[in-house]
Formats: structure tokens, C-alpha cells, sequence
């Protein structure tokens, strides 16, 4: 079965290419110098349009997540227990994606997670895992 793929835009488009290339890229304003992580054209922050790509860290810290034990569709059946996370990462702006390659009773808030690509059908996602030096 087919999982639901993400509505790829023009403000979205830079992100997805970037994780094509096993790269986590995020928007910096050149006026304010917030990151900004959905992507947009226009600064959230400050309003300004004089926005760039940048490549993250790829690190960051668990927030907060939730383990799903039964699936989210008939999509996600062979997933479960899979782990939904919502990460901070170092550049301040906060990502949702999937803790993987980890024990799911291991997880937990705080901990620090990097970014792993993993590609299902034609898109690449940025996906986390706990961090080589936790």
C-alpha cells in the first residue's frame, strides 16, 4: 500500500531537493537572522522576503513525541510501534519527523537525535536517529 505523499510547492520545493542530496535545509532571514523551518517566502519573524537556503546541523534534541502502536492508516500497519517526534534542532526551529533505529521504549524527551535520509518511492525524508555520542 501506497503512503501519502507530501504536497511538493514552490516554497517547499528547495527542502525536498535538498533531502534528495542527504541534505537538511532550512531557511535563514538575511534581515533578522532567525532560522525558519517551514519553509515560506516571507520572514515569520520580521516580514522580510530576504530569505536563503542553509544547510542545517542535522542535530537536535527531542522535544516531545508519541508512540504509535496502532497504525495511523492501513499504510502505516507494517510500521508499528513506530515513533512520531517533534525536534528541536541546534539552529532553533523545530521539525516533526519519525525517530528511527532505536528500541521505541527507549526513547525519550531531550535526547539527541541527527538526521538520517530515508527514501520511499520518489521522496527522500529527513528522518532522526539518537545521536552517536548519547
Amino acid at each position: 500500500m501506497t503512503k501519502p505523499q507530501p504536497v511538493i510547492d514552490a516554497d517547499s520545493i528547495q527542502f525536498w531537493e535538498g533531502c534528495k542530496n542527504n541534505q537538511l535545509l532550512i531557511q535563514k532571514c538575511l534581515n533578522c537572522s532567525k532560522h525558519i523551518f517551514y519553509p515560506r517566502i516571507v520572514c515569520p519573524h520580521c516580514t522580510s522576503e530576504k530569505i536563503e537556503w542553509i544547510e542545517s546541523s542535522g542535530k537536535g534534541k527531542i522535544y516531545s513525541f508519541t508512540i504509535a502502536r496502532r497504525p495511523g492508516g492501513p499504510a502505516f500497519k507494517a510500521e508499528v510501534p513506530y515513533a512520531v517526534a517533534l525536534v528541536d534542532l541546534e539552529e532553533g526551529v523545530r521539525i516533526m519527523s519519525n525517530i528511527i533505529n532505536t528500541d521505541v521504549d527507549q526513547i525519550k524527551c531531550e535526547q539527541e537525535v541527527e538526521v538520517v535520509f530515508v527514501k520511499n518511492g520518489e521522496i527522500t525524508y529527513p528522518m532522526f536517529q539518537p545521536a552517536a555520542n548519547s
